[in-house]
């Protein structure tokens, strides 16, 4: 494992549950009110978040995560008012990578499973090529 990037102590197995209520910002409305359910960007935004905060604490100063790959399977429907819980577990770390693993569930049953990796970076290079990209941006309007 790389010190220079995180702590020894983020390894395969160490995980997190993550609650989240659904409300309407997160559901579908092109079916109507009365089918409004979790929708699936919603899944793949709380996944993701579940995931950065798993990293958080485990990472050096300077350094931050940015998502790279999403596979998810969205299973069942979650009615408007009710909650999911999100698991996310370590699964895999190579270099700079991290690989975890989720499961969703509603009060009923699994509705979600995803594999997700993240990419550890330097926070200040990332804000450094950002700053090159908006720039060239700027240039090609």
């Amino acid at each position: 494992m790389n010190q220079e990037i995180h702590s020894a102590d983020l390894k395969p197995g160490v995980s997190v549950r993550r609650r989240f209520d659904i409300d309407d910002s997160r559901t579908i409305t092109h079916m109507g009110s009365d089918l409004a359910v979790y929708s699936t960007p919603s899944m793949v935004h709380d996944v993701e978040l579940t995931c950065h905060e798993l990293l958080e604490p485990y990472l050096k100063d300077g350094t931050s995560t940015v998502g790279t790959r999403v596979e998810i399977d969205h299973m069942a429907p979650t009615p408007a008012g009710s909650w999911v819980e999100i698991c996310a577990e370590v699964v895999e770390i190579d270099g700079r990578r991290v690989t975890m693993e989720a499961v969703v569930t509603d009060p009923v049953e699994q509705v979600g499973r995803c594999r997700h990796n993240r990419f550890i970076v330097d926070s200040a290079k990332t804000a450094e090529r950002l700053a090159a990209k908006k720039n060239k941006i700027e240039k090609t309007a």
